[in-house]
């Protein structure tokens, strides 16, 4: 069997602070083939957009991979040097950021950005770049586009600069797009077209994507498998069909519980999951969503269970002392029936 295209394999990131290290991510794993999508969901503060800065290598002073690899077509990204690492991303790797208007420049044209973007990764000269860069623009759908490489990121719409970003992003071909927060903030129809356009480089191209988010309706159109994270690890690893069909973990099921339906009634109330996730600096001992589980037992407050597979034949893994052993222990035959 051959190795997979992009392969992270046991990541922890950690942080140093006035207190110490504060562990961040930890025994984060998962594959992912070319034109495939991965989708990363979780409350605030658990860990999704530090994985993809962990990928990135873009930590910043404080942080750094503490263990783990990330092999990407057989190259460990976790060993270069920053020098060889600048090589990669924007090449091989890009990304998308979670606000627009913090990651463009204000004081520079929409075409300078892109033209430096174009030229940093590739041999073209100025004039050779800005026909690209406009055809970049034309691609992610943005009329006027030798205009717009004139304009100043304010003058242009949340959507707009999204889509600049995506542009920017695409215009060496990574063959790894990671999309942190993509729609956030952006209405329900820029959103949706947002997401057709990456669906459509992504058939184009054959760019595999890490699409972190913590829309769950957003995993459901875009996502083939999903990882589920809480208090910095992943809790539930599946199939995207099999996410929605047939969720394990109780951390799933409660942000299944809380999407509103539309035949709902209007006067119930939505599910909410009560408490909040552990802070690094005082991340508890056992199962971290121990606090908030209404299955919790005594062995839960005391061991961390391991991201287990239901069974050998079975890639749907739970981090879940309910599925121990045979994982269909007489506890979660209990959840199952009062869920």
């Amino acid at each position: 069997m051959s190795d997979p295209f992009f392969k992270v394999d046991k990541l922890k990131t950690a942080f140093s602070t006035d207190k110490g290290e504060v562990v961040s991510v930890e025994e984060v794993s998962f594959e992912l083939e070319k034109g495939e999508t991965l989708g990363i969901v979780g409350e605030s503060g658990c860990g999704k957009s530090v994985t993809s800065l962990s990928i990135m290598r873009l930590l910043g002073k404080h942080g750094y991979l503490k263990e783990g690899s990330i092999m990407l077509n057989k190259t460990d990204l976790s060993k270069l040097s920053e020098a060889e690492m600048r090589k990669y991303r924007g090449n091989e790797i890009s990304m998308i950021f979670q606000e627009p208007m913090s990651s463009l420049n204000p004081v520079f044209t929409i075409g300078n950005q892109l033209v430096e973007s174009i030229r940093l990764h590739t041999n073209m000269n100025a004039k050779a770049a800005k026909k690209y860069g406009v055809q970049m623009l034309e691609k992610v759908k943005i009329p006027r586009a030798e205009e717009i490489m004139d304009q100043y990121p304010h003058a242009l719409s949340g959507g707009m600069r999204q889509r600049v970003m995506i542009a920017m992003a695409l215009s060496c071909n990574p063959s790894l797009l990671i999309a942190d927060e993509p729609t956030t903030a952006l209405d329900v129809t820029i959103q949706a077209q947002i997401l057709q356009l990456m669906k459509d480089l992504r058939e184009e191209f054959k760019t595999a994507i890490i699409l972190i988010t913590h829309d769950l309706g957003v995993i459901a159109e875009m996502a083939d498998k999903v990882l589920v994270m809480y208090a910095g690890q992943v809790v539930e690893e599946a199939d995207v069909f099999t996410l929605f069909d047939d969720p394990k973990h109780p951390y799933t099921k409660g942000l299944m519980q809380s999407i509103p339906h539309l035949e709902s009634d209007k006067h119930e109330r939505l599910n909410s999951i009560p408490g909040a996730v552990p802070t690094l600096q005082n991340m508890p001992k056992g199962c971290r969503y121990y606090a908030r589980c209404p299955y919790a037992r005594d062995k839960c407050l005391s061991e961390n269970p391991a991201l287990d597979s239901l069974d050998e034949n079975n890639p749907h893994k739970v981090r879940c002392w309910l599925y121990e052993g045979q994982r269909s222990s007489e506890a979660a035959s209990d959840m199952e029936v009062q869920v």
